[in-house]
């Protein structure tokens, strides 16, 4: 099992940045890769960004990169989320999630375990 909990989340003006984190526990968190998705309200979940568990390997959305980078620290069990240039479209409840493979990072059912989620909200 891994428990996932994130913070970080609030109310920030278009152009502001924030930096979301994702504290893990329980099994060794250098054995997952973590991504980051978020649910704006009335739609689906969609992909921000993922990591690979040794961090080689990044990938982003095409709506958040140059924008948002995604970062681990291992020795902490944390990854990041820094989000610069904030957007009203980027106002959604960010999740973090654990994936035991490398496999499709971009699709939520690669992942095992997820955290709350922690809500973002750019004011125009």
């Amino acid at each position: 099992q891994v428990q996932l909990v994130e913070s970080g989340g609030a109310l920030v003006q278009a152009g502001g940045s924030l930096r979301l984190s994702c504290a893990a526990s329980g099994r060794t968190f250098s054995s997952y890769s973590m991504g980051w998705f978020r649910q704006a309200p009335g739609k689906e979940r969609e992909f921000v960004a993922a990591r690979s568990r040794s961090g080689g390997s990044t990938l982003y959305a095409d709506s958040v990169r140059g924008r948002f980078t995604i970062s681990r620290n291992n020795a902490e069990n944390t990854v990041y989320l820094q989000m610069n240039s904030l957007k009203p479209e980027d106002t959604a409840v960010y999740y973090c999630a654990a994936a035991p493979r490398i496999i499709n990072l971009r699709s939520d059912r690669s992942y095992d375990y997820w955290g709350q989620g922690t809500q973002v909200t750019v004011s125009s």
